[in-house]
């Protein structure tokens, strides 16, 4: 079945070129656009895309306060997956925006391969979107702001290794590669981490060992 997707921007030459785009792919089907977020509220509510192209700066409701009603008001189990369309690599939104429940976010100047592989990531549930580019925002971000002490879940010291490189950026096969572990050892360490920790998806990870001092802002090490 095809992956249902829902535009969203206060731009009409925007919206109609990933719309455009996306159309363009067999697998993918744009069943809706929005010029702002409580039009893109109201357009979930009856299209239920399972992606969200969302922009962070719009008038009437911004993507962020969108973001947090769309994922407070779905259905438990089955959220739409909300990436975030920015156009700086380096906007403070992104980080409100993984907060809010963002999976991810992309740049407005994304190729059309890079979109479509976006929304396909996304959709599956797979991992953060551009990673190495998150992770500089959160560390950037995270610099200026007090770390907010999150009471600790018990993880077992393997998981514990594995979220803080999942926080750092990598992907399944590179944290298997790093930890000398099978890719599918991986998978279940991180699936053990999202479960006890009560997250989302990958970008929460980002976000929660960031705010809980897991890893500490700086030069990887």
């Amino acid at each position: 079945m095809a992956i249902k997707v829902l535009v969203v921007d206060d731009q009409e030459v925007v919206r109609a070129g990933f719309s455009a785009l996306l159309a363009a792919q067999p697998d993918l089907e744009v069943v809706g656009q929005a010029g702002d977020g409580a039009e893109a509220i109201e357009l979930t509510k009856s299209l239920e895309p399972d992606v969200i192209l969302m922009d962070v700066r719009m008038p009437v409701l911004d993507g962020l306060a969108a973001t947090r009603r769309i994922l407070a008001d779905a259905t438990p189990g089955q959220p739409p997956r909300i990436i975030m369309l920015t156009t700086f690599d380096l906007d403070d939104y992104v980080y409100a925006a993984l907060r809010a429940g963002a999976s991810g976010f992309l740049l407005k100047h994304s190729s059309p391969d890079e979109l479509a592989a976006a929304v396909r990531v996304v959709a599956a549930g797979d991992a953060l979107l551009a990673p190495s580019v998150t992770r500089r925002l959160v560390e950037d971000f995270a610099k200026v702001q007090p770390v907010v002490p999150i009471t600790p879940v018990h993880l077992t010291p393997r998981e514990t290794d594995v979220l803080r490189l999942v926080a750092r950026g990598l992907t399944n096969r590179q944290i298997a590669d790093k930890l000398v572990l099978a890719e599918q050892t991986v998978k279940s360490h991180v699936s053990n981490i999202l479960t006890k920790l009560d997250l989302r998806d990958r970008a929460q990870v980002v976000v929660y060992a960031y705010e809980a001092g897991v890893v500490v802002p700086g030069p990887r090490r």
